[in-house]
């Protein structure tokens, strides 16, 4: 029951396959209470499916103790949901960055030719919204409170398909660099988590289907990882056992990340 005691804000819950799912699971089932965004319905939407989608994973748990709509484009939503934050829990103790979107236009196309209004869209999304949030975050964590967002491979090396979401993720890697030292002031640890190829609505965009094999095989533990290895991670870096990490990029990959050649996948090439 690590989390006994502990809330925070998770940001970016789309279905039952999203990481930050797996995250906050754990994060409840080990004593944490967790406030949810979603993304915001469409007016002509009756059946509010973006709401329901993540209501139907959070209302079986007593400890998700609310679920409220947060375009992460808008101040005002941004700082609405923090609000909201302070009112229902006070001071927060951890708080979860899982937002990032491409348009699958500009994610189709070799990087080199991304739109103009692509890019900036993209940068917003998966970039910015990291910094609006802790900012907006500043005067409800706790000392001691731990800030996640997720990062990929591909923001350290050139992963062809990943395109300019790969442009994105080094962009947001060196906010998590800049945040852990600006952030620490207030004794409040900034890092990210760089999970393997995941089966995830964002990862399929992005061509993940295609990553599993190759990293099964060059990976020194021969295998691809779950959801729930990467949740408990994930929990791991929001927890006081990692009191002593910021500014960490985190990789849940199997190991890939540490290989400079194929490795085993030689012994099949031969």
């Amino acid at each position: 029951m690590q989390f006994a005691g502990k809330k925070g804000l998770i940001l970016g819950v789309a279905n039952d396959h999203s990481i930050a799912w797996a995250i906050a699971k754990r994060i409840m089932e080990s004593g944490g209470e967790c406030g949810f965004t979603h993304l915001p319905d469409r007016a002509d939407d009756p059946r509010k499916r973006s709401r329901r989608r993540v209501s139907q994973l959070t209302d079986p748990y007593e400890n998700a103790k609310f679920l409220i709509p947060m375009d992460a484009q808008k101040d005002e939503d941004i700082r609405s949901v923090f609000e909201y934050t302070a009112k229902e829990f006070g001071k927060i103790d951890f708080l979860l960055h899982s937002i990032a979107f491409a348009d699958r236009d500009d994610l189709s196309r070799e990087t080199v030719e991304t739109s103009r209004a692509g890019f900036k869209l993209a940068m917003d999304i998966s970039v910015y919204t990291l910094l609006a949030c802790a900012n907006a975050a500043r005067p409800i964590l706790n000392p001691g409170a731990a800030i996640a967002t997720m990062t990929f491979f591909g923001g350290e090396r050139c992963v062809p398909g990943y395109n300019v979401m790969g442009v994105c993720k080094a962009a947001l890697e060196a906010a998590v660099r800049y945040l852990a030292f600006e952030m620490g002031a207030q004794d409040v640890r900034v890092n990210a988590l760089s999970a393997g190829p995941i089966r995830t609505l964002a990862g399929r965009a992005a061509g993940v289907d295609g990553m599993l094999d190759l990293y099964k095989e060059v990976a020194p533990l021969g295998k691809n990882v779950s959801h729930d290895e990467v949740g408990a991670t994930g929990a791991f870096l929001l927890s006081d056992l990692s009191s002593g990490v910021s500014g960490e990029i985190l990789h849940v990959d199997g190991g890939y990340h540490a290989m400079g050649s194929p490795g085993r996948l030689l012994n099949r090439l031969r």
